[in-house]
C-alpha cells in the first residue's frame, strides 16, 4: 500500500473513529473536562474579542467546509452556481472567516501562553489544542493563494477533486487517487 493511499484512504477513518469513540469515552468518564478551564477571573483583557472572533470564525469555517465539500455538484449546478462561483465564494469566505479565526485564536494563544496568571493555571492539553488549531488554521489559510492562482486561470479542478475526495470518504468509498494532482499544501492541510 502506498503512503498516499493510507493517508487519504485509510487514515481519515482512523481519525473519525478516534474522534467519535474518544469523544464518547471522555464524555462518559470525564464530563467536566470537555472544556478549557475558565480563565476569565484571572484576566479579562482581550478575552471577549479573542473568543468572539475565534468562535464566529471557526463555526463559519466548519460550516463552509461541510457545505462546500459535501454538497454534490449537481445541487450547486441546479441552483445556478457555477464551479468558478463556488470556488470564489470559498476563497473569499475562507479569507474573511479564516482571518477572523486567526486573529481570535492568536489573541487567545498569546493570552494563554504569555499572561502569567492564565499560563500558570492552563493545562498542557489546553495549550496543545490551541496550538494545533492555529497550525491547522495557518495551513488552511496558506491554501488560499494557491486557490486564487487556480481561479485566475479559470480552473476549479482542484476544488472539484477535493470535494469529490471528501464525498468519497463520507460515502465509504475512499478514492485517494482523486488527490493525485492536488497541490501539496492542500494535502498537508488535509492531514
Amino acid at each position: 500500500m502506498r503512503l498516499e493511499n493510507f493517508l487519504y484512504g485509510v487514515y481519515p477513518y482512523i481519525a473519525l473513529i478516534l474522534f467519535f469513540v474518544g469523544s464518547w469515552l471522555r464524555f462518559d468518564r470525564e464530563q467536566y473536562t470537555w472544556k478549557s478551564d475558565s480563565s476569565q477571573l484571572l484576566s479579562n483583557k482581550n478575552l471577549r474579542l479573542g473568543s468572539n472572533l475565534f468562535h464566529i470564525g471557526i463555526l463559519a469555517i466548519f460550516g463552509g467546509h461541510f457545505v462546500g465539500l459535501l454538497t454534490p455538484h449537481s445541487v450547486f449546478t441546479g441552483l445556478g452556481v457555477s464551479d468558478m462561483a463556488h470556488q470564489m465564494v470559498a476563497i473569499w469566505a475562507g479569507t474573511i472567516f479564516g482571518g477572523m479565526c486567526l486573529i481570535g485564536a492568536g489573541i487567545l494563544w498569546v493570552r494563554r501562553f504569555f499572561n502569567p496568571r492564565v499560563s500558570a493555571t492552563s493545562r498542557g492539553s489546553d495549550k496543545f489544542i490551541l496550538s494545533w488549531i492555529l497550525v491547522t488554521l495557518l495551513l488552511g489559510l496558506s491554501t488560499i493563494p494557491v486557490s486564487m492562482g487556480h481561479a485566475s486561470h479559470n480552473d476549479p479542478s482542484v476544488m472539484i477533486a477535493l470535494a469529490d475526495w471528501a464525498q468519497s470518504i463520507v460515502y465509504l468509498r475512499p478514492e485517494p487517487a482523486l488527490l493525485a494532482g492536488v497541490d501539496t499544501v492542500f494535502k498537508i492541510h488535509l492531514f
